[in-house]
């Protein structure tokens, strides 16, 4: 047989592709869980999305396969075994401030815009292309090929719980839903919230009252944008002025108003990944600093002390003593997601909390608790999602170097990240692309966008490694 050139059958079908890339982009698929039904657990955009990737595959000679309206999967080849393709089609929400519409999918100087572009729907579409460009070709396979399809990736990855409780396990897979070269550590992770207990109310001299404090929805975000709304006992004049110098001491914008009798204060951020908080600005965390510099009514008083004692200007946990880092995956990192105040249930955190690999999370909770419990603050709603490594000398990695050094010219690094793919849901399954080094990672921000000559390389790049890994 003679040599497959990879990247030229991709250029064959890049205009299928990218059509197909834009539909599925053009589907609004956040998390909706307020909208469900049995049909579409997780809301309509999620289920249109899912059904979508089902139909095309349908369409293209695929068994497809709905698993509970929460995943679903495409299959092509033979054999006992199976090699994983994990993807999910759910987004973040859009956020504020883009340049073109976020459901979009407009192609501007060689990019295409929209919300999901990077994390996946990009990504998930250069992989169903791979995976068809080896079934037209006619490749002999010894396994079969699935890509499984996720739902609920952004939030609590209940399509995968489901789907593998109730399907087969593959053998080995990869996430195409990283970067390149291979990620094959990645951190543990831990959602939890911080629960203010009740508070002896003490009239002492206080002149601002916090009425409500809200900022952030998700957990694994930094939040972009924070609002506070105060009873003020006297002129709000000064407050505001307060507010305004420490807004351009931090080069912040935000605005201010009066909104029957109640002062609004509202402070806009950059949003980023919740894997490294310092690549965004938490407008939660600016907002309740600047709370803690007026007299405030002893419940939020001593809420927001909490927050800036702790994590103001502190994403490593050291206040907290809880830093840790290795050599296989870095830093710990703490990200304050979401923050909420109201004076009939006092505060609350919600942390995304990321842990290297040689990190003993039970140690870490407890030495956690102990502060708490001095603080009047309890741990709920915890959930953790173990740290994954698969070894160097693993089969599934010397196949991807190899495909990757071929198609790239260039060594095939071995990285870590602070994220978690669904590749740590398989024992030998690895991140794999599609960011190539030196772009600049745009998930979860405004105007996300992918390369279109990096989503043909990276088809090029997963349809060798499907043969490879399938023959």
């Amino acid at each position: 047989m003679s040599a497959i050139n990879w990247q030229q059958e991709v250029e064959n079908r890049k205009e299928a592709l990218l059509e197909d890339t834009k539909k599925l982009l053009q589907i609004k698929s956040v998390l909706d869980e307020e909208n469900s039904t049995e049909a579409a657990p997780l809301g309509e955009g999620v289920k249109e999305a899912l059904d979508f990737m089902l139909k095309l595959g349908e369409k293209d000679g695929f068994t497809p396969k709905n698993v509970g309206n929460l995943a679903g999967h495409l299959e092509f080849g033979q054999g006992d075994e199976i090699v994983g393709i994990l993807c999910h089609v759910d987004v973040v929400p859009e956020g504020d401030g883009w340049s073109s519409d976020p459901y979009g999918a407009e192609i501007r100087d060689g990019k295409l815009y929209a919300r999901g572009a990077i994390d996946d729907k990009g990504p998930t579409m250069a992989a169903y292309y791979a995976m068809k460009i080896v079934k037209e070709l006619g490749l002999p396979l010894n396994k079969r090929v699935r890509m499984i399809i996720g739902t609920d990736e952004e939030s609590d990855w209940r399509c995968v719980e489901h789907y593998f409780k109730h399907e087969e396990m593959p053998v080995m897979g990869f996430a195409p839903d990283a970067d390149f070269p291979i990620i094959y550590a990645e951190k543990g992770i831990s959602d939890f919230d911080l629960v203010q207990g009740t508070v002896e109310i003490q009239e002492k001299d206080f002149q601002v009252e916090v009425l409500s404090f809200q900022s952030g929805r998700r957990y694994n975000m930094v939040p972009d944008f924070a609002r506070a709304a105060l009873g003020v006992q006297y002129e709000s004049i000064e407050i505001i002025q307060k507010y305004t110098g420490f807004l351009s001491q931090y080069e912040l914008k935000g605005k201010y108003y009066i909104d029957n009798g109640e002062l609004i204060l509202e402070t806009e951020g950059v949003s980023a990944h919740g894997m490294e908080p310092d690549h965004g600005k938490n407008a939660g965390l600016y907002l309740a600093e600047f709370l803690t510099q007026l007299k405030l009514d002893s419940r939020a008083d001593q809420f927001l002390k909490f927050v800036s004692t702790y994590f103001w200007e502190d994403s490593r946990g050291k206040k907290l003593g809880i830093d840790y880092k290795d050599d296989i995956t870095g830093d710990l990192t703490i990200n304050v997601g979401k923050l909420v105040y109201t004076q009939a249930e006092g505060g609350r955190l919600g942390l995304n909390l990321r842990y290297p690999v040689t990190n003993k999370m039970e140690e870490t909770k407890h030495r956690l608790e102990s502060i708490l419990k001095e603080e009047n603050v309890s741990i709920e709603n915890f959930t953790d999602s173990k740290p994954h490594h698969v070894e160097e000398d693993d089969f599934l990695i010397q196949t991807l170097k190899k495909v990757y050094e071929e198609q790239t010219g260039k060594g095939a690094e071995l990285l870590s990240i602070g994220g978690g793919t669904y590749a740590r849901s398989l024992k030998s399954g690895v991140a794999f692309g599609p960011l190539f080094p030196g772009r600049e990672d745009v998930a979860h921000q405004k105007d996300e966008h992918i390369y279109i000559e990096d989503m043909l390389k990276a088809a090029a790049i997963y349809a060798q490694a499907i043969y490879e890994l399938a023959k």
